[in-house]
């Protein structure tokens, strides 16, 4: 084999691209080996789930980082297939914390809608396949998750699938997106989110100092926030492992 063709090929089975270490943590504890290697803004681990070599980018949150990040992970390992996974805020009625959405196709505001092609899955309890919309910021109220709902159609909404799609359809690479339901239709997100949570998912010191100093009870809401985070992001990890396998 020539250096040339050997550049070419893949070094995985499958890349996994993540906005937050909350949303792979729990993937990775299961994993059978890991290795971790910090490159430039992101995060990479090299992961052995049985026999599958899986190859994952930590981008941080939002459109620049997810493509930077979904080029990144191309570039470095070629895997033959991308799945966009983390958590995301359920739009309809029907999902609840800890549920599965398997996109078949994903939209953002004034683009076209592109398809996911990899549609092998049948809708079940807990498990929902449909349209994921991809928005620009956190969408905290259940009002404004009620009317994307009605606009789009859409089940779910992250600020990453649409984007890391893009990209792999550019480069001609096979893409999934699965998210997991962290926030549904039954409260509002507290309005401290919005202004605590760093581009990678870190909590920003000063700015939860203030949020507690202006509402005491903001703690209570922003710990049952993280604890449903953790729920499901080990549903997640339940979900993939089930499937890569």
């Amino acid at each position: 084999m020539s250096a040339s063709s050997a550049s070419t090929d893949p070094t995985c089975d499958v890349g996994i691209v993540c906005a937050l270490q909350i949303e792979i943590a729990p993937f990775l504890e299961r994993a059978d080996k890991v290795h971790k290697v910090r490159g430039g803004d992101f995060t990479f681990y090299g992961v052995r789930l049985g026999e599958k070599k899986i190859a994952i980018v930590e981008t941080g949150a939002g459109a620049k980082p997810a493509q930077r990040g979904t080029q990144a992970l191309l570039d470095g390992h070629k895997p033959p297939w991308i799945i966009s996974a983390g958590l995301s805020g359920g739009l309809a009625e029907a999902l609840r914390i800890g549920d599965i959405v398997f996109g078949s196709e994903v939209s953002i505001e004034n683009e076209p809608t592109l398809a996911i092609p990899l549609q092998t899955l049948e809708p079940q309890p807990g498990l929902h396949v449909g349209r994921l919309l991809t928005s620009r910021h956190i969408v905290r109220l259940v009002s404004e998750k009620q009317q994307l709902h009605e606009q789009t159609g859409a089940l779910a909404v992250d600020m990453e699938s649409y984007h890391v799609a893009r990209i792999c359809i550019e480069r001609n690479t096979p893409f999934t997106a699965i998210r997991c339901i962290s926030d549904d239709l039954s409260a509002d997100l507290p309005p401290e989110i919005m202004g605590i949570m760093g581009p990678k998912g870190t909590v920003r010191a000063g700015a939860i100092a203030a949020a507690l100093f202006n509402r005491p009870s903001c703690v209570k809401d922003l710990w049952t926030l993280r604890e449903r985070a953790l729920k499901s992001s080990a549903q997640l990890a339940k979900f993939l492992i089930g499937l890569l396998k």
